[in-house]
């Protein structure tokens, strides 16, 4: 089976692919930049992907190295907050580079300013299924893997077990009763967090309170994500048969209740 004509195994409530704001190049980027502020603080509020530190630590000391490349990193996700835990766990300071089809120079240079260090933005725009040999390391993608079509998520793992490299996908969302009644709160999470968000910015606290527009895309995006998310059997699925001898485990951060789902992939010792 090639990685083009991958289709997912029949499910009872199946996978739509649909859109998601985010995923337009129209929007402007002020609104592209506050929903990725937003999902960023979330994340970091209730410290949702800290379970993927040691797991991330594990990969970068069976591949020897100190180097993370990021991928789909909007506006910078957990990063600048779970690198420490990374770090602690690992024992010893790490490299983490955020890269994304569609940089933002401007929220680059602000986290860089603001987040732990060695978390820096690259400057180029990368595909994350044909990341450049000048970005060596274990790769990492948070929240950005249900944007993917089946065939182009499977090109994304292709990519890394091609290389023998280690990768990390992590999400937030599930395709569930529990994850969809989730989401349908996000608004009431937008107006809560927002003040604490930073920037601070008059425009966007307008057409968050005034004129509701930002949370109105959360709560689209929200809600589509749940219906795009792979389930882990899907994952599975995604990674079985691919070209390089890798092995492929999905576990989640908590049995039950809210967590997040990671796919990790792990080069075989030769």
């Amino acid at each position: 089976m090639t990685v083009d004509d991958f289709q997912l195994p029949p499910a009872r409530w199946p996978r739509l692919q649909l859109f998601e704001f985010t995923d337009l190049p129209g929007l402007p980027m002020p609104l592209r930049r506050w929903l990725g502020d937003y999902l960023r603080g979330i994340v970091t509020l209730t410290r949702l992907f800290e379970p993927a530190a040691p797991r991330i630590a594990r990969l970068l000391r069976g591949a020897g190295t100190d180097q993370v490349v990021d991928l789909c990193s909007g506006a910078g996700g957990p990063w600048p907050a779970l690198a420490p835990f990374v770090e602690a766990s690992l024992g010893m300071p790490i490299h983490v580079h955020l890269t994304d089809l569609h940089p933002d120079p401007g929220a680059w240079a602000w986290i860089e300013a603001r987040a732990h260090r060695g978390v820096t933005g690259h400057p180029g725009s990368v595909r994350a299924d044909r990341v450049p040999d000048a970005l060596p390391g274990v790769r990492t993608l948070f929240d950005g893997f249900h944007h993917l079509p089946p065939a182009a998520a499977r090109a994304v793992l292709a990519d890394a077990s091609r290389m023998r490299v280690p990768i990390l996908t992590a999400e937030a969302v599930e395709r569930s009763l529990a994850g969809l009644v989730g989401v349908l709160f996000s608004p009431l999470l937008v107006w809560l967090v927002t003040p604490f968000l930073r920037p601070p910015s008059i425009p966007r606290l307008l057409l968050t309170y005034v004129v509701p527009l930002v949370p109105f895309l959360v709560l689209w995006d929200g809600v589509v994500s749940v219906f795009r998310a792979y389930r882990p059997e899907e994952l599975l699925a995604l990674s079985a048969g691919l070209p390089g001898d890798m092995e492929w485990q999905v576990d989640r951060s908590r049995p039950r209740g809210p967590g997040a789902t990671f796919l990790t992939g792990t080069p075989r010792q030769r």
